[in-house]
This record gives C-alpha cells, structure tokens and sequence, in this order.
C-alpha cells in the first residue's frame, strides 16, 4: 500500500513593518566596540614600563601624561593595536586596545635597539 503525500510550495514570505536599511557606522563594529569600552579608561603603565621610567630616570609631568593620551587616542581612532609613542626624548610602547604604557626607552638609546610588534608611531 503506497500513498501519495502532497506537499504544497512555499507561500512567498511577507515583510513585516517597513523594510529599512540597517545604519552603519564609519569605523566598522568592532572600532566602535572599541572605543565605546575604552571611553574615559585612564591610561595605566604597566610594572615593566614604571621600573624601565624609574631605572633610566625619565620623569614625566602632567602635560606630558595628557600629551600621551592624546596620543594614544589619536592611534585608537586609526585602528592602532600596539604604539611608539614618541614624546621629546622618550619612546614609549603602548598597548593602544588596553591602554597601557608597556616599556620605556630613552630615544638616544634606540639607535642600537630595533623596536617591534608596533604597527604605528605617533608623535605626541
């Protein structure tokens, strides 16, 4: 005994409510994300960066912290992940997503070092 099942087509489907067009924001999600979860987080320096600032005696001032910011919120906005932030004689490394001062250099003392895992440098 065989019998036959009917299947009916697919009804077409209906939009409901207006159809619109999804907003999108120059930067892109994750840019967004990433500023949205970074906005007013204060910029930190990591225990390597403070003993490294500490041992070749490098002082920075307030203007100079504001400077740095600055600067790091410039790398931000052009997708910037790991900084040298370069500020008169100093060079900092700077972890852009985390904000956070990784090592510091005084700037004579690259011409014998080479600088990597950056993908920008910023003079602040």
């Amino acid at each position: 005994m065989v019998e036959r099942i009917t299947v009916s087509p697919p009804s077409p489907s209906v939009p409901i409510g207006p159809a619109t067009r999804p907003i999108r924001s120059p930067g892109g999600f994750d840019q967004v994300l990433a500023q949205a979860i970074n906005v007013d987080q204060p910029l930190k320096f990591s225990v390597h960066a403070q003993r490294r600032l500490q041992s070749r005696d490098i002082s920075l001032g307030e203007q100079d912290l504001s400077k740095i910011e600055k600067a790091v919120d410039k790398a931000g906005q052009k997708g910037s992940r790991e900084s040298l932030v370069l500020l008169d004689n100093v060079a900092l490394v700077v972890s852009v997503k985390n904000r956070v001062v990784i090592t510091a250099l005084n700037v004579p003392d690259i011409k014998d070092n080479i600088v990597t895992n950056i993908d920008s440098v910023v003079l602040a």
